[in-house]
This record gives structure tokens, sequence and C-alpha cells, in this order.
């Protein structure tokens, strides 16, 4: 997959991405901010994606992972 198709399916991804981050019960800035780091992670991951992976549900693990870790860390400030 080149760079640009990479950008592309990614970009795609958008509504979906920011539907799944409202569906984590974030308000609309955190959701926003998710997705914006959702798309930083996975842009410095793009080397680790296997071609043959579904795209939607490797960047939507990311996500969700991404959200698992900042949630943690929030938890652990709070103690």
């Amino acid at each position: 997959m080149t760079a640009i198709e990479f950008c592309s399916q990614l970009l795609s991804l958008e509504h979906s991405l920011l539907k799944f981050a409202y569906h984590l019960n974030l308000k609309r800035t955190d959701a926003k901010d998710l997705v914006q780091e959702t798309y930083l992670k996975v842009l410095m991951s793009r080397d680790k994606y296997v071609d043959n992976q579904k795209f939607k549900a490797w960047t939507f693990t990311i996500m969700k992972n991404t959200f698992v870790d900042n949630y943690r860390r929030s938890c652990s400030k709070n103690t």
C-alpha cells in the first residue's frame, strides 16, 4: 500500500472513529482529541501495518488501546 493510499484510507475513517470515540462516552473535545491522537499513532506505526490485515480493525484497535491507556493514566493520577 502506498503512502497516499494509506492516508486516504485513514482519512476515510474519520467519521467512524469520531462516532466510536463518542460511544466511549467522551465529551466532544475529548473525542476529537482521541481521534487526533489515533491518527498520530497510526501514522507513526505505518511501518508495522501488514497489507493483508484489515485496516479499519487495526486502526480501531489502536484507538481502543489509546483510550484504555489514557483512562488508566487518569485513574492513577487520581489515587
